[in-house]
């Protein structure tokens, strides 16, 4: 009896595993059949097929991954459209399918003309809300249209013409530079200015190598934090920044997280979730003491701070914001997403621009004549003066000069959507590529910004290469709609672009006002080709080491 027992028992598991197999074939293939019945309703076709080598296409997350450890997301994604010959690609991880397009129409109808029919959908709003909760950049429908009018206000012009939050910072950031960037010696030098045993005319970074892009991004965090919450975190002047390397690595990890798509739940949260920790805690007490204010204190708080510097004086955004909401946790999220916003975007685009200008010193030149003309640079007969809201829109080759930063490096240059419901895309479908590409619900879309932005074919032929920084592009060449989207478009533009672009334009002016060149020494870093770091924002992987020279030590 105990070897027939043995037997049955072992044809019952060899039974099981065969009906359990079959059943997840069963499974497969039924629902293949129900996505292709689904595709033909919509009346698309699918897109160009990319497919990996591995079941699952786990190989293409794990070169997907790779590919951004390597700072290579630009060379990766634009040898996949060139191997399906299309600037539409689908393929699937773990049997979901996934579009990747980097096609001006079809990045058109996800942002403006089919707007109702994408979206950040739910996976994506689960994978962020510990970073950035029910905030503008997570939520879609009547959330996110809350998020947003609660938010413009915040940003009229009134608010982003007010200049003297930068230039408080400014002080500090030259003195910094002065010290190679570091900031106890920083702390030291500005404590010998006040006390008047070091003027500050005596101060400067001439011939002295440091890390630009790392200065701009402690400059920033401080203007940020003091925009947002009326006090900065002093990162210029603290040799070491708890709250900035935390908000770093959050980033970091949550960039991962979303790429890897199906297969996130491997990724360890260690340090993401000691992070969140460190910036809430940072955050919390503001959020505190501002809900002790009644109405009328915070209109007083305002009123005063406003009072500061005369009409539209420095402005305290967390105090406004709390006017309107008394929710703690809608403050919180609010002010992630715009300090997210505010510090990283514009840091990484003034550190995109001296990564150029430090190649090209007859764009220097150029620059510096422009300030020179408008509101003068350091030793000059006539003097200088700060540059004003007007002044910064009228120097039309600043304007070329960010406009020229941003199409080669736009600060967002991986972006994602979920279809909301069945639906098309307008082209990539179909052998040739021209049809409308079929798209079902809860289908992710990747798009990008960075990829499109260099695609040769949308350029004049007798334009310079899609991939020299040239502001003189600008003279003769308007893009068309949609081929140069550095702020996103349609109903989601993002509401903070000309608070960016004036931030960004005053310290150029500030900067040149004070050296007349810059010169690189990244070749020895990175051989003259940036690395491309694509985290959610685009930032020079090696950073920017370069040398500021004052005119008169010019050799």
């Amino acid at each position: 009896m105990g070897l027939v027992e043995d037997v049955l028992t072992r044809l019952s598991w060899s039974s099981a595993t065969v009906i359990a197999i079959a059943g997840i074939l069963v499974y497969y293939v039924v629902g293949r059949i129900d996505e292709e019945l689904r595709l033909r309703r919509t009346g698309g076709l699918r897109a160009a097929y990319f497919s990996g080598r591995l079941p699952g296409n786990i190989d293409l997350v794990y070169q997907t991954v790779k590919a951004n450890a390597q700072f290579a997301n630009l060379p990766h994604w634009q040898s996949i459209f060139k191997k399906v010959n299309n600037h539409t690609a689908e393929f699937r991880v773990l049997n979901r399918r996934i579009i990747f397009t980097d096609d001006v129409e079809n990045i058109k109808a996800i942002l403006a003309t089919q707007f109702s029919d994408y979206g950040k959908g739910e996976p994506f709003h689960r994978e962020f809300k510990p970073f950035l909760g029910d905030s503008i950049f997570t939520t879609d429908g009547s959330s996110w249209h809350a998020s947003r009018q609660l938010l413009r206000p915040q940003f009229i012009k009134d608010r982003v013409s007010d200049l003297h939050t930068f230039e408080n910072h400014l002080e500090i950031f030259f003195t910094a530079m002065s010290v190679g960037g570091d900031a106890g010696a920083t702390a030291a030098a500005l404590a010998a200015q006040r006390a008047g045993t070091s003027p500050v005319s005596s101060l400067s970074a001439n011939g002295l190598v440091l890390d630009i892009s790392d200065l701009f991004f402690r400059y920033t965090l401080d203007v940020t934090t003091d925009f947002l919450l009326g006090k900065d975190t002093q990162s210029l002047t603290t040799p070491r920044q708890e709250f900035a390397e935390a908000f770093t690595e959050v980033q970091r990890v949550q960039s991962i997280i979303s790429r890897t798509g199906p297969a996130q739940g491997i990724i360890p949260r260690g340090s993401y979730n000691r992070g969140l920790r460190v910036i809430d805690k940072f955050i919390n007490p503001f959020i505190d003491r501002a809900l002790l204010l009644s109405p009328e204190e915070l209109e007083k708080t305002i009123h005063d701070n406003a009072g500061e510097h005369g009409h539209g004086g420095r402005y305290t955004f967390l105090h406004a914001l709390a006017q309107f909401t008394r929710d703690r946790q809608v403050l919180r999220d609010q002010l992630m997403a715009v300090l997210l916003a505010g510090r990283d975007t514009t840091a990484a685009t003034l550190s995109w621009s001296i990564y150029e200008l430090s190649k090209k010193p007859e764009c220097v030149k150029r620059l510096r004549a422009e300030i020179a003309e408008y509101v003068g640079v350091e030793g000059s007969d006539k003097g200088c003066r700060n540059p004003t809201y007007a002044d910064l829109k009228a120097m039309k080759y600043l304007q070329h000069v960010l406009n020229e930063t941003l199409r080669l490096y736009p600060a967002v240059p991986f972006n994602v959507r979920l279809a909301l419901k069945d639906t098309t895309l307008p082209t990539g479908g179909g052998p040739d590529g021209n049809e409308p590409v079929a798209i079902l619900k809860d289908t992710p879309i990747g798009y990008s910004a960075l990829v499109m932005q260099r695609r040769a074919d949308l350029y004049p032929a007798h334009s310079s290469p899609a991939n020299d920084f040239d502001p003189d592009r600008w003279n003769s060449w308007q893009p068309k709609p949609w081929q140069y989207i550095p702020f996103n478009g349609g109903p989601r533009i993002c509401i903070g672009q000309q608070f960016a672009l004036t931030e960004m334009g005053y310290v150029l002016v500030r900067l040149f006002q004070k050296y007349d060149r810059v010169v690189s020494h990244m070749d020895a870093v990175d051989g003259g080709s940036p690395k491309l770091k694509s985290d959610i924002v685009l930032t020079p992987g090696d950073g920017v080491k370069v040398a500021f020279f004052t005119p008169s030590k010019v050799q």
